[in-house]
């Protein structure tokens, strides 16, 4: 767990999203301020009255008692006006800055690399970006509305108890200081334990989502049991965790309670010894037992806000702490749009290693050459970088060592934008998005025509089985395409590269999970693809890249062997031995 920001950074850190607002947020506190006036002048009223009936009761007239009502009335219709207007605006408002933190977010989010996910649990981004930012939707309004009314209603009563009896009202506010500095502890407790409860509410979506993306798997070994004992592992912790809050919130609640009531034992005892001595009229010692209770009824209202500053604090900092995220992979200073690709791929002493585990090399003094439309099969042991070489190409990790060139051009150069929109890659792990066949293959190319979608289908052979859906290209495929075989998601995603166009092509492993009826289709499809495209294809099926113009086979030492299939096979090397490995499994 990271430690606690202080509360003086965050509100600098979140500060700047009021400044679109500063109207809205000007009438709102404007009309926080009408409601606390018209509260504070109520006591007056009632003094005014009460001095009179023991100076001279038979100056009450009908008259003046209708006037005293008449303004209360109108103080009332004002405060009610301004209560609304401030519930609606301001929540509106709140809601508004929750709008702009959650598009700041997600667009940061964007722009993170690999590494961040590698290491962080999608349930735990989510309930960062959902749950943590409705706190913020309260935080953002109360915070201001409510720090402005205790300072009016503080500062209001201070003056006019002082006007009564000064030695009074200094005996009730010497009382604060030690009331702040014995929530202190408290305060602080809550908004740790808070923090605690949000980061577990993460783990319980994180575990959630893992045990329901693989219902398949768990329901195939009847382990329904173990996942229900994790959830109920994490949920007993997250009770665990919600009752230590609620332990800090009563010790928070209990000393504000005692010094509440301390308060008002002074002020009754007190003010009976001075009202008794003369040194207060009954009107004002009225007047001074209202106010006290409109002071300690805005004490219990920072009492009760606490709780959502804390939680609103707490979703700040969560918030600052993806924000904080580095952005690993960006575009350099002075980068350039690729321009008109040929597709020649170099690399010079490239090396690599992931940013958590320096002392692991994964590719180290790569030196390779690729002409423009040529295919490149990458075979090697598990573990020795291929699909890492392959990230390195499109910038989902940067090199540590050297440099990689495309025509001549160092990557590191190119705007990611460009780069990216010149690579199609199709992957071992086939990911569609809920929506419909149209939806996932116009992904390639937003805005295609009804005839280019078509196009790409056929190109990849998935036209046939698509016209054979309910609804043709209008059919919804369900999250992930679970309503599609393995090979008709495959195909979907390439006639998602076909529509891109790409001209440089990545394929990794794109037909290791399929059946051999679905993988002759595809290899098909992935042929056609490859025409006249660079191409670097990562094989576990390694009689599938037979074909191809040059084989790197790569291990932890490098690319030890390069050339053609039967070139390499008359060697007698390493991919002698693999390829003979991999044909007798296949007999």
């Amino acid at each position: 767990m990271s430690k606690a920001m202080k509360a003086s950074v965050l509100m600098r850190r979140f500060l700047p999203y009021y400044k679109k607002y500063k109207l809205e947020m000007a009438v709102d506190l404007f009309c926080a301020m009408l409601t606390t006036l018209c509260e504070v002048v109520f006591p007056m009223i009632v003094r005014a009255i009460t001095n009179q009936a023991v100076a001279d009761y038979t100056a009450i007239t009908t008259a003046w008692v209708l006037k005293l009502g008449g303004l209360y009335l109108l103080l009332r219709a004002i405060d009610a006006a301004a209560n609304y207007y401030m519930q609606y605006l301001g929540h509106a408002t709140g809601a508004k800055l929750e709008t702009d933190m959650r598009t700041d977010l997600f667009s940061h989010l964007q722009q993170l690399s690999f590494s961040y996910y590698n290491n962080t649990k999608i349930g735990q981004i989510m309930a960062r970006i959902t749950s943590d930012l409705f706190d913020i939707t309260e935080f953002s309004h109360h915070c201001p509305e409510e720090v402005l009314i205790a300072v009016i209603k503080i500062a209001v009563s201070f003056v006019i108890l002082c006007g009564m009896n000064v030695w009074l009202t200094l005996m009730i506010f010497v009382l604060l200081p030690f009331m702040l500095l014995g929530t202190r502890y408290f305060s602080q407790k809550m908004r740790d334990a808070f923090k605690d409860c949000r980061h577990q509410i993460g783990e319980i979506n994180a575990q959630v989502e893992d045990s329901l993306l693989g219902v398949r798997v768990v329901k195939s070994f009847a382990n329904e049991d173990i996942e229900q004992q994790k959830f109920g592992d994490g949920n007993r912790t997250f009770y665990d965790l919600k009752k230590k809050r609620y332990r800090y919130m009563a010790g928070f609640n209990t000393v504000t309670r005692l010094f509440d009531g301390l308060m008002y034992i002074v002020v009754v005892v007190a003010g009976a010894l001075f009202l008794a001595a003369g040194k207060i009229s009954v009107g004002d010692y009225t007047a001074y037992l209202l106010y006290i209770s409109t002071l300690l009824t805005s004490i219990r209202r920072i009492v009760d806000f606490t709780e959502q500053f804390q939680q609103g604090m707490t979703g700040i900092e969560r918030f600052c702490e993806i924000m904080d995220a580095p952005v690993e992979i960006k575009d350099n200073p002075g980068a350039k749009d690729i321009g008109e690709v040929k597709g020649a791929v170099s690399f010079e002493d490239v090396g690599f290693h992931y940013s958590d585990d320096e002392g692991h090399e994964v590719l180290s003094h790569l030196n390779m050459a690729v002409k423009p439309g040529q295919n490149v099969a990458v075979v090697g042991p598990s573990g020795s970088g291929k699909t890492t070489l392959c990230n390195l190409i499109p910038r989902f990790y940067d090199v540590t060592q050297g440099r990689i060139t495309i025509d001549g051009k160092d990557i590191q150069g190119i705007t990611l934008k460009s780069l990216r929109n010149a690579i199609g890659m199709v992957q071992q792990e086939v990911y569609l998005f809920s929506g419909t066949v149209r939806d996932n293959i116009s992904y390639g190319k937003p805005g295609a025509t009804e005839a280019e979608i078509v196009l790409a289908a056929k190109r990849a052979g998935a036209h046939e089985f698509i016209m054979q859906l309910p609804n043709g290209y209008d059919t919804y495929i369900g999250e992930r395409g679970v309503k599609l075989s393995g090979g008709q998601k495959q195909r979907l995603s390439i006639a998602r590269v076909f529509l891109k166009n790409p001209p440089i092509l990545i394929l990794d492993e794109a037909t290791s999970s399929l059946d051999n009826e679905s993988e002759l289709l595809v290899q098909k499809s992935l042929e056609e693809l490859a025409k006249g495209r660079t191409t670097f294809t990562i094989a576990h099926r390694l009689t599938t890249i037979r074909n191809a113009d040059v084989i790197w086979v790569l291990t932890s030492k490098g690319v030890e062997e390069t050339g053609t299939h039967d070139e390499l096979m008359k060697k007698g090397g390493l991919y002698s031995t693999l390829y003979g490995l991999y044909t007798r499994e296949s007999a």
